[in-house]
């Protein structure tokens, strides 16, 4: 396990590290003093002689030594590129979490300085250290609990400050991606929901709950029952809800798809199709970091979680195909793919949220679609939303803080009849797989909400949260931030 803080100081940043990683746009690098006095000599020396002839290209470039005098002995410098295109955060953030990833560590804690050039970017780019930090480890002989420790400085080196709110974010991003990487062994369901309490306990003002098992048909949560009704732990939904002395503003639902283990369902994955399959329930890992990060910031508005678990295994008693489930919307839904399995869960979540509790915005995160990494890649989340304020705000929130996201079309009009469907209110999965599947699969979820004036928003970041076979924890800051300053 890594844990992730942040450093008050320089000399709380150094103390008992064993390595240190600087991170700086080339031309910080190449001004002298790099940092002011953030860095002792002969760190700030050597900082500056490997960061002098450094080229970072596209998406940054390193160089290290070893250190035989200071407080550590290992220092990693990365220059970053001092300009980026305007569909990136002009934080740099991606390029931050590439040259973390790919700069080598040492021993049990490891010192990140970030030089900034606008102190603004810095939740951005300690988000990007968190993304980019090596996670946990299985493997005979792993190291015990490490720490990463992040400080992030300005120009002349002086400290700049993040609020409580950001720094749980950053945390929370570290706990999200090892989340996403822990085997379907020791995460099922049942353990999904133990580490999600755990993980909001404690929390002032919020009260936790779960529908688990059969008392989901009762509650009218058929789509979350049906797909996990056979796997040997029980599908459920998880509910947090923080309720301020004195709410003001909208009331915000995040749901997330907490799929544990997908096998695809009698639609069986063919081999490659199912491994990694593990991180399906990267949008309930985002959505409970984003909770307890936006709780922590002790907001005035009433905030709610909802974690939609399941596991979509096989057996006698799985669903499928042309099987009819009747959903929270009261809709029924004819079964034609038993690997379109989220979006079901997904329609329960946000109608709950939007009918039984009342939510007037809701932002629902999910490792939904493979098209969405065709559609906006392994960088940008795909989202489609109701509103069109929602998703300005969405995409300013994700080069805030270094979440990228970007827009797909929202037209009912043109996808509704991919779910058309002879003996139910619609089918769960398209008929034309060329007809923007990710816009489609979001429709499928938005159709759960008809007839409620709800502001909806949909994050598919299938390709962000899982990069190079590790979980990356996309999306914690980028739906903490939206909660909180949606108006």
């Amino acid at each position: 396990m890594t844990q992730v803080k942040i450093a008050t100081s320089a000399a709380a940043l150094l103390r008992g590290a064993d390595s240190l990683l600087v991170i700086a746009p080339r031309s910080v690098l190449r001004a002298s003093p790099c940092a002011g006095e953030a860095l002792p000599d002969p760190l700030r020396t050597w900082t500056e002689k490997l960061g002098s002839d450094l080229e970072p290209g596209a998406l940054g470039a390193l160089a290290e030594t070893r250190v035989s005098e200071g407080p550590v002995a290992h220092l990693v410098v990365a220059a970053l590129p001092d300009t980026v295109s305007r569909h990136h955060s002009p934080s740099r953030s991606e390029c931050v979490r590439s040259v973390t990833a790919r700069a080598s560590s040492r021993g049990k804690k490891q010192a990140v300085l970030v030089i900034v050039d606008d102190p603004e970017h810095a939740l951005a780019v300690a988000n990007g250290v968190a993304r980019g930090t090596a996670g946990m480890s299985l493997k005979s002989g792993a190291k015990p609990r490490r720490t990463t420790e992040i400080l992030v400085v300005d120009r002349a080196g002086s400290p700049v400050r993040l609020g409580p709110g950001e720094r749980e974010a950053v945390a929370m991003a570290r706990h999200a991606a090892e989340l996403v990487d822990r085997p379907p062994t020791d995460l099922d369901p049942a353990r999904l929901a133990a580490e999600a309490k755990k993980t909001l306990r404690g929390l002032p003002g919020v009260r936790v709950r779960e529908i688990r098992g059969k008392a989901l048909l009762e509650a009218g949560l058929g789509g979350i029952h049906g797909v996990g009704r056979c796997a040997v732990s029980e599908p459920r939904l998880v509910i947090a809800e923080y309720r301020p002395a004195r709410a003001k503003g909208p009331h915000v639902a995040l749901v997330g798809k907490g799929v544990t283990y997908d096998t695809g369902g009698l639609h069986l994955k063919p081999r490659g199709g199912m491994e990694t399959m593990k991180g399906d329930m990267g949008g309930a890992a985002a959505t409970l970091g984003a909770f307890r990060a936006a709780v922590v910031a002790k907001p005035d508005r009433r905030i709610t979680l909802l974690l939609c678990l399941a596991e979509n295994a096989i057996g006698p008693h799985a669903y499928k195909p042309d099987d009819v489930l009747t959903l929270h919307s009261g809709k029924t839904v004819e079964i034609n793919n038993t690997d379109a399995e989220g979006r079901l869960l997904l329609a329960d979540g946000v109608s709950y949220a939007a009918r039984k509790l009342g939510a007037g915005v809701i932002l629902d995160a999910a490792t939904l679609t493979g098209a969405q990494l065709v559609a906006t890649g392994l960088n940008h989340a795909a989202i489609v939303s109701n509103d069109e304020e929602l998703e300005g705000l969405a995409v300013r929130s994700g080069r805030a803080v270094g979440d990228l996201v970007h827009p797909l079309p929202f037209a009912p009009e043109f996808y509704q009849a991919e779910f058309r469907s002879p003996i139910a209110d619609m089918r769960n999965s398209v008929k034309n797989r060329s007809n923007a599947q990710s816009s489609c699969a979001a429709q499928f979820i938005y159709s759960h909400l008809e007839g409620t004036d709800v502001r909806w928003l949909h994050v598919d970041l299938a390709g962000p949260a899982y990069r190079e076979d590790r979980g990356t924890g996309y999306g914690v800051a980028l739906l903490a931030e939206v909660a909180r300053s949606v108006e």
